[in-house]
Protein backbone atom coordinates (compact mmCIF):
# COMPACT_ATOMS: atom_id res chain seq x y z
CA UNK A 1 0.00 0.00 0.00
CA UNK A 2 1.48 3.57 -0.98
CA UNK A 3 -0.15 6.93 -1.62
CA UNK A 4 0.16 9.41 -4.30
CA UNK A 5 -0.36 12.89 -5.33
CA UNK A 6 -3.38 14.18 -4.84
CA UNK A 7 -6.58 14.53 -7.45
CA UNK A 8 -8.70 17.20 -8.56
CA UNK A 9 -11.98 16.61 -8.26
CA UNK A 10 -14.23 19.78 -9.32
CA UNK A 11 -12.97 23.60 -9.50
CA UNK A 12 -13.17 24.61 -5.92
CA UNK A 13 -12.65 20.41 -4.26
CA UNK A 14 -8.81 18.86 -4.44
CA UNK A 15 -8.47 15.30 -2.22
CA UNK A 16 -4.65 15.81 -1.16
CA UNK A 17 -2.64 12.68 -1.82
CA UNK A 18 -2.15 11.65 2.24
CA UNK A 19 -5.88 11.26 2.25
CA UNK A 20 -5.54 8.58 -0.72
CA UNK A 21 -4.34 4.77 0.04
CA UNK A 22 -3.25 3.08 -3.39
CA UNK A 23 -3.18 -0.59 -3.37
CA UNK A 24 -2.02 -3.30 -5.98
CA UNK A 25 -2.88 -6.91 -6.61
CA UNK A 26 -2.70 -9.16 -9.23
CA UNK A 27 -5.20 -8.84 -11.94
CA UNK A 28 -6.95 -11.40 -14.01
CA UNK A 29 -7.66 -12.39 -17.36
CA UNK A 30 -5.12 -13.31 -19.99
CA UNK A 31 -1.59 -12.24 -20.45
CA UNK A 32 0.07 -15.92 -19.27
CA UNK A 33 2.67 -16.49 -17.08
CA UNK A 34 3.17 -11.96 -16.85
CA UNK A 35 -0.32 -11.69 -14.90
CA UNK A 36 0.67 -14.02 -12.27
CA UNK A 37 3.55 -12.63 -11.00
CA UNK A 38 3.05 -8.92 -11.54
CA UNK A 39 0.46 -6.52 -9.59
CA UNK A 40 -1.18 -4.50 -12.02
CA UNK A 41 -4.27 -4.11 -10.70
CA UNK A 42 -4.44 -0.51 -8.89
CA UNK A 43 -6.88 0.06 -5.70
CA UNK A 44 -7.65 3.25 -4.49
CA UNK A 45 -9.19 3.88 -1.16
CA UNK A 46 -10.87 6.97 -0.01
CA UNK A 47 -12.18 6.94 3.80
CA UNK A 48 -15.22 9.36 3.30
CA UNK A 49 -15.79 9.62 7.06
CA UNK A 50 -12.40 10.82 7.86
CA UNK A 51 -11.38 13.87 5.05
CA UNK A 52 -10.83 16.74 6.34
CA UNK A 53 -11.56 18.31 2.67
CA UNK A 54 -14.89 17.46 2.28
CA UNK A 55 -17.99 19.46 4.23
CA UNK A 56 -20.50 17.74 6.00
CA UNK A 57 -23.12 18.43 2.71
CA UNK A 58 -20.50 16.89 0.65
CA UNK A 59 -19.63 13.99 2.71
CA UNK A 60 -23.69 12.93 2.87
CA UNK A 61 -23.78 13.27 -0.49
CA UNK A 62 -21.34 10.76 -1.33
CA UNK A 63 -22.76 8.61 1.42
CA UNK A 64 -25.78 8.40 -0.22
CA UNK A 65 -25.09 8.64 -4.22
CA UNK A 66 -22.52 6.24 -3.73
CA UNK A 67 -23.60 3.90 -0.97
CA UNK A 68 -23.23 0.49 -3.33
CA UNK A 69 -19.70 1.59 -3.59
CA UNK A 70 -19.28 2.37 0.00
CA UNK A 71 -18.39 -0.14 2.40
CA UNK A 72 -19.63 0.12 5.92
CA UNK A 73 -16.53 1.64 7.59
CA UNK A 74 -17.59 4.39 4.68
CA UNK A 75 -14.42 3.62 2.61
CA UNK A 76 -14.72 3.98 -0.87
CA UNK A 77 -12.83 1.73 -3.45
CA UNK A 78 -12.17 2.05 -6.81
CA UNK A 79 -9.96 -0.25 -9.09
CA UNK A 80 -8.77 -1.03 -12.30
CA UNK A 81 -6.92 -3.46 -14.11
CA UNK A 82 -7.94 -2.58 -17.77
CA UNK A 83 -4.38 -2.38 -18.83
CA UNK A 84 -1.26 -4.78 -18.84
CA UNK A 85 0.71 -1.80 -17.06
CA UNK A 86 0.86 -1.23 -13.38
CA UNK A 87 1.43 2.96 -15.01
CA UNK A 88 -1.35 3.35 -17.22
CA UNK A 89 -3.88 1.31 -14.56
CA UNK A 90 -2.75 4.01 -12.05
CA UNK A 91 -3.88 6.60 -14.57
CA UNK A 92 -7.02 5.06 -15.57
CA UNK A 93 -7.79 4.63 -12.20
CA UNK A 94 -7.05 8.51 -11.28
CA UNK A 95 -9.59 9.70 -13.81
CA UNK A 96 -11.94 7.04 -12.54
CA UNK A 97 -12.05 8.22 -9.34
CA UNK A 98 -12.14 12.06 -10.31
CA UNK A 99 -15.06 10.95 -12.76
CA UNK A 100 -16.95 9.09 -10.33
CA UNK A 101 -16.40 12.00 -7.53
CA UNK A 102 -17.21 14.51 -9.58
CA UNK A 103 -19.91 13.35 -10.80
CA UNK A 104 -21.94 12.36 -7.44
CA UNK A 105 -21.21 15.80 -6.48
CA UNK A 106 -22.57 17.33 -9.06
CA UNK A 107 -25.99 19.48 -8.21
CA UNK A 108 -28.66 17.90 -10.03
CA UNK A 109 -31.26 19.90 -11.84
CA UNK A 110 -34.69 19.83 -10.46
CA UNK A 111 -37.22 18.99 -12.36
CA UNK A 112 -39.94 21.31 -13.23
CA UNK A 113 -43.15 19.84 -13.71
CA UNK A 114 -45.18 20.51 -16.43
CA UNK A 115 -48.72 20.94 -16.85
CA UNK A 116 -49.99 18.89 -20.14
CA UNK A 117 -51.20 20.45 -23.33
CA UNK A 118 -55.06 20.86 -24.81
CA UNK A 119 -53.38 18.46 -27.64
CA UNK A 120 -52.24 15.83 -25.30
CA UNK A 121 -55.62 15.32 -23.22
CA UNK A 122 -57.95 15.71 -26.07
CA UNK A 123 -55.30 12.60 -27.59
CA UNK A 124 -55.77 10.81 -24.79
CA UNK A 125 -59.34 10.83 -24.40
CA UNK A 126 -59.46 9.60 -27.86
CA UNK A 127 -57.64 6.38 -27.15
CA UNK A 128 -59.64 6.08 -24.27
CA UNK A 129 -63.03 6.19 -26.81
CA UNK A 130 -61.51 3.91 -29.51
CA UNK A 131 -60.17 0.90 -27.05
Amino acid sequence: MASFEGIDILPGLHIPGDELLIEFSRATGPGGQHVNKVETRVTICFNIDSSMVLDDLQRATLKDRLRSRINKHGMLRISCEESRSQAANRELVRNRFAEVLGEALKSRKKRIPTKATRASKRRRIDQKKRR
